[in-house]
């Protein structure tokens, strides 16, 4: 027992903590805006944190590198996520009028988030073995299938959002694996048809309406673009300090909708202002700046992909909730990292951080 606890504590000394106070910084915005916003949901927001940090302590003393290296972990535990979520197709209970969620008894989980840490695995495994023929037309197609195949089943949920998180995944670990001119063309092509396909046969009314909406906003300034309209009125109204916490009109006033969890971003400005944005994006970069930093340093190529996975997950969130807070793209649901209400992303960003650490520990 006292060997385990001297390997324990020895671990935490190696942890990279510039990485955990970036964290904590992100992590006690989005709980004081929670708390300005919903005292109940806060409430609930502290445990999800709780078991947030023990899956970081826990995560952090697991032999990663030997389970990625092996090929049936890496299948097994990404088909067993894509079967969970054709599970979720046949269940009978939604929230937000998706069926993304499992339900066991009061408690509920959502497969499609757990399924990014299988795919930047499975990912992570295939591209660091065949980084030099990535390019090739069969390996291109074979890893294309890997983000394609849960890509499709979550926009039949409907869950636009999370399969651009997986389509963008797979993106960057191809121009990671060799950037050129003529790739890049290829590459423009093969999403542009794939866009067209889902717009005529996976796309559902309303996600076509946002989209739709976000290209002419002012085309339904009550419907479809009610949202993001809001949304940038309470940045646009914020100023450089900010209306102070809790006196956002637009959140407190209820004429922001989801400000807990896709409009937590808009809802921050409005109270910490400018200011309180530009540490907020500070932060955030610095934060992939030491994950990527971190996989740069290891030896080990699994760990470089999966640093970098890591990175392209929470840019991708970044982008695309920071972005539809202020009309720079289609509103689809993304939680903000760290900061957005909920469990099973919380959960999976404690996953991914502890294997960030346990690569920072090992190098």
């Amino acid at each position: 027992m006292s060997s385990f606890f001297h390997t324990f504590f020895a671990s935490l000394r190696r942890f990279d903590w510039f990485l955990v106070v970036g964290i904590v910084i992100l992590s006690a915005i989005g709980l004081v805006s929670l708390a300005s916003l919903n005292t109940e949901l806060f409430n609930r927001q502290i445990l999800w944190y709780v078991l947030f940090v023990l899956t970081i302590l826990v995560g952090s003393q697991i032999h990663w590198r030997w389970l990625v290296g092996r090929g049936w972990f890496r299948q097994g535990a990404y088909w067993f996520f894509v079967l969970l979520i054709l599970f979720t197709m046949f269940q009978s209970g939604t929230i937000r009028g998706t069926k993304s969620w499992i339900f066991i008894g009061s408690f509920q989980f959502q497969p499609s988030e757990f399924l990014k840490i299988a795919l930047i695995f499975l990912l992570a495994g295939f591209f660091s073995r065949k980084f030099e023929g990535a390019w090739l037309g069969k390996n291109i197609f074979v890893s294309f299938l890997y983000a394609a195949i849960p890509s499709a089943l979550v926009v039949l949920q409907p869950d636009l959002g999370t399969a651009l998180v997986i389509m963008g995944v797979w993106v960057g670990f191809l121009f990671m694996s060799g950037f050129h001119l003529k790739r890049v063309i290829f590459m423009f092509f093969t999403l542009l048809f794939a866009g067209a396909l889902s717009w005529f046969f996976l796309l559902q009314p309303y996600q076509k309406e946002r989209i739709t909406s976000f290209l002419f906003p002012d085309r339904d300034p009550l419907g479809a673009s009610y949202n993001v309209i809001q949304s940038k009125i309470a940045v646009g109204s914020a100023g450089f300090l900010g209306k102070g916490f809790g006196f956002g009109t637009q959140s407190h006033l209820q004429f922001l909708p989801e400000a807990e969890t896709d409009f937590l971003f808009a809802s921050f400005i409005e109270e910490w202002g400018i200011l309180g944005g530009i540490i907020l994006l500070l932060t955030f970069l610095f934060v992939v700046f030491r994950i990527m930093n971190i996989g740069l340093r290891s030896a080990n190529n699994d760990y470089r992909f999966i640093s970098l996975g890591v990175a392209l997950v929470l840019m991708i969130h970044f982008f695309i909730n920071a972005g539809s807070n202020l009309g720079f793209t289609p509103v689809t649901g993304i939680p903000f990292p760290f900061l957005s209400y909920g469990g099973s992303h919380l959960l999976t960003l404690g996953v991914l951080i502890s294997i960030i650490q346990r690569v920072k520990i090992e190098s």
